[in-house]
């Protein structure tokens, strides 16, 4: 009966991540109330799968008006046109010297996508065969392919049918970075359909002129491989999946209490912290996925929470915890406890090039510090409050990040708790509520966007309108005070999410705050757009089935459910 009642749990959690509910918290009232509620919608589907089955046959067509680009483009033109495109598609590339020297980014980006607009197999061009596409020439007006926060993602994209008068030979991207090249890539890939009668890729409805860019420099998403570890290769898949979305920042919540996956070498015991031997991540390990994402233009924020959530570092050096019987915050007494985080950092550092790096400081509850006779003698010899105690934690910490040229991110607690003495540098990460990017930016903070009651994507609850329409400036009348907000994040807290139902509860809900991050207020934000969007959504969604990534429905009631009922794909 209690394991009953715990998977029960986990279907209808409304809490945040890190405050799971204990049984005791549902009373047997409301515990019955629950349980006859789960059993009726599980007959629900049962009963209308089998009534279903026999009267929905019909066939869906899509509404042809709309435009099935996801993220919407800021501006584009469209036409009437029907272009065919040739399965020996070739790039043509010209980078800021006027060579066509290459970029290992855009090739590498160019034969993924060949192998996304051609995977049915589309049948080889004959000799004399003629294509209307042909050729993708790509204009990069900078050779620097580093990856940093507001590198220039804009783009233009011009496709047109090829004739005597055209040495384009159909379709041109024009960049000022490899990464908003990529960014164009993905455009041109969702503009390709593969028409099953023909057997041949056609873009429909050209000529098209698209001009692109990001509303938000930061658009990201959170992982969280301490609760569940995550093998690489789901890791890669999703940032795999980032890219089609045009999300750009992997937050990697690597470590917690539960778990420490990573290989130290300065400290190298932690990571006995991990569950198991097998569940690990080497230094060669993070590597990879940094440079598996830089080649998609996604940066790697790496978060290492202190001086709460950190439980897991005592078992590889328990002189960390404050006593074996009191195993967090971190022993804030101890000088020792410094130089272990600046150990981590200094070892990360050679890892992680983004300049952001998440220090994490929320949710510290300080009872081991005042009740612990050790440390709260060191409390009173310093004339500290256990408050006192996390500000100088958070404050020291900071100081250690920006001696490796790192800025600061943390969560909003250090900045409800002393948000004069924070790092002017510090960038203040949301989750709790809504308002508090308005009172960080007004304080002449930098912001970024996560409000749990939308944007936490363990919240299985909560609809794809909810998080779709979601606003990271609400509130936010200045110009110069918008411009603070960097973006914002979905986060994929773990404790319910491991590798077997991940990218369903990722997706595709995360989708829509991606549009909210990438496209114009204007054109996505008033609420007679509810119904286009989601028919927009659920094409993409089958978009996102279609290249092998396992997102749920759209209009599930709890999200990452599989259907109750047969249907098509894009009716879901």
């Amino acid at each position: 009966f209690p394991s009953t009642q715990k998977s029960f749990i986990s279907f209808i959690q409304f809490h945040p991540p890190t405050k799971m509910p204990s049984i005791s918290t549902l009373n047997s009232s409301q515990f019955l109330l629950k349980i006859i509620f789960f059993f009726s919608i599980s007959i629900f589907s049962l009963v209308n799968a089998r009534s279903i089955k026999s009267t929905h046959h019909h066939s869906i067509e899509l509404d042809e008006s709309l435009t099935y680009l996801w993220p919407l483009p800021a501006q584009f033109t469209s036409g009437n046109d029907t272009l065919t495109v040739d399965p020996n598609l070739t790039l043509d590339f010209t980078g800021n010297s006027g060579s066509g020297g290459g970029s290992v980014v855009v090739e590498e980006a160019f034969e993924r996508y060949k192998k996304i607009i051609f995977k049915h197999g589309a049948k080889l061009a004959k000799s004399g065969e003629y294509f209307d596409v042909n050729r993708v020439t790509v204009i990069v007006h900078s050779d620097n392919d580093a990856l940093q926060l507001g590198i220039d993602e804009s783009y233009s994209l011009l496709v047109t049918k090829s004739n005597e008068r055209s040495i384009i030979g159909g379709v041109s991207i024009e960049a000022n970075s490899v990464y908003g090249a990529l960014r164009g890539l993905e455009t041109l890939s969702q503009l390709c359909k593969f028409d099953y009668g023909v057997k041949t890729v056609q873009i429909h409805k050209a000529p098209w002129f698209i001009q692109d860019k990001p509303r938000f420099a930061y658009r990201g998403l959170l992982l969280d491989t301490s609760r569940h570890y995550l093998p690489i290769e789901i890791i890669k898949q999703i940032i795999e999946s980032m890219s089609y979305a045009k999300l750009n920042v992997l937050h990697w919540h690597i470590i917690d209490e539960e778990s420490f996956p990573l290989e130290v070498p300065s400290y190298p015991n932690l990571w006995k912290g991990a569950y198991t031997k097998w569940e690990r991540y080497t230094v060669e390990d993070a590597i990879e996925i940094v440079d598996f994402a830089k080649m998609r233009g996604i940066n790697v924020m790496a978060e290492v929470d202190v001086p709460g959530h950190a439980e897991s570092w005592g078992a590889g050096y328990p002189d960390l915890w404050p006593s074996p019987s009191c195993k967090e915050p971190l022993d804030v007494s101890k000088n020792y406890t410094f130089d272990v985080i600046s150990g981590i950092l200094a070892d990360m550092r050679k890892i992680f090039p983004f300049e952001l790096f998440h220090l994490g400081g929320d949710e510290v509850n300080t009872t081991c510090w005042t009740t612990t006779p050790r440390v709260k003698q060191w409390l009173q010899d310093h004339n500290m409050t256990a408050k006192d105690a996390y500000q100088y934690f958070v404050l020291k910490a900071q100081e250690i990040a920006i001696s490796h040229n790192w800025t600061p991110v943390n969560w909003e607690e250090t900045f409800n708790n002393f948000p004069s003495k924070l790092n002017p540098q510090t960038v203040v990460h949301n989750w709790l509520g809504g308002g508090v990017c308005a009172k960080a930016v007004a304080s002449g903070f930098r912001c970024i966007y996560s409000n749990q009651g939308y944007w936490y994507l363990d919240h299985l609850d909560v609809p794809w309108e909810e998080v779709y329409y979601a606003e990271p400036l609400q509130g936010i009348k200045s110009i110069s005070e918008q411009k603070l907000v960097l973006g914002g994040e979905v986060c994929m807290w773990g404790e319910t999410a491991d590798a077997s139902d991940v990218q369903q509860t990722i997706w595709p809900r995360a989708a829509a705050a991606a549009e909210r991050l990438w496209s114009d207020k204007e054109t996505t934000s008033s609420r007679n757009t509810t119904s286009t969007a989601l028919q927009r959504l659920e094409y993409f969604r089958c978009l996102l089935t279609r290249r092998g990534v396992p997102a749920a429905p759209v209009t599930n009631f709890y999200a990452r459910r599989p259907p109750f009922w047969p249907g098509s794909c894009y009716e879901q």
